[in-house]
């Protein structure tokens, strides 16, 4: 995405603005003391949890402190504060925003849970022996099913015009679309097979659980309306 001198760019959660992509804080703006700060009048939302913030707050903590922060410095702070592990972790869960009186306001935005849950994969690949992508496969899903979205809508939310960083997001989505296929086929045998739950596990050499757990997430259709009463 391309933009303007006139439209300034936001931080991947967008609660603070930025100078643009090839712009950046100065790095002797001292922000230490001023996430002090924060801490010591927002203790809810900058203390032992790092909870999401509402969109807007930059200019709310401007206009509520000015005696107390300056544009720069705030904005360098809060630019750590929502770039730091804790607080990715706590939009990567999908946790509702927060004002400053720690309320909960409004749901972070499909794409910033994306956007955390890639970044947070990114840090510890580099950091760990481990192959982490399919745990990142289930985080990927699980923030799909929870956006409510569909598939396409979702995508169009998501995705970015690197078809590399769209990869992990694909095959979470295959792999998904995989695993469905099979719950159905068990589903449709169970059905035909005129078998008790657990002998139709037995049968088959399945886990009971695995299949009471297949049939327990089929959604009944809704009733027809033209039929009721």
């Amino acid at each position: 995405m391309t933009f303007t001198a006139a439209e300034p760019t936001v931080s991947p959660d967008a609660t603070t603005p930025a100078e643009g992509p090839t712009k950046k804080p100065a790095r002797s703006t001292p922000v230490q003391p001023v996430l002090e700060k924060l801490f010591e009048l927002y203790p809810r939302l900058f203390g032992g949890e790092f909870l999401p913030l509402k969109l807007g707050v930059f200019q709310e903590l401007l206009a509520g402190h000015p005696e107390v922060f300056t544009r720069d410095s705030l904005k360098a702070a809060l630019g750590v504060h929502t770039r730091s592990a804790r607080y990715l972790q706590s939009v990567a869960a999908g946790k509702k925003r927060h004002d400053l009186q720690g309320e909960p306001v409004g749901d972070v935005a499909p794409e910033h849970v994306h956007q955390a849950l890639m970044e947070l994969f990114r840090r510890r690949q580099a950091r760990s022996r481990e192959d982490l992508r399919p745990k990142l496969r289930q985080q990927l899903i699980t923030a799909f099913l929870a956006s409510g979205l569909t598939r396409q809508d979702y995508l169009a939310r998501v995705q970015t015009n690197d078809p590399q960083a769209n990869l992990p997001l694909e095959d979470a989505l295959a792999e998904y679309d995989q695993k469905m296929a099979k719950q159905d086929a068990l589903i449709r045998a169970f059905q035909s097979s005129g078998k008790t739950l657990a002998e139709f596990a037995d049968m088959y050499g399945l886990d009971e659980r695995e299949v009471s757990a297949a049939l327990a997430s089929v959604t009944p259709a809704p009733a027809d309306p033209t039929v009721a009463g």
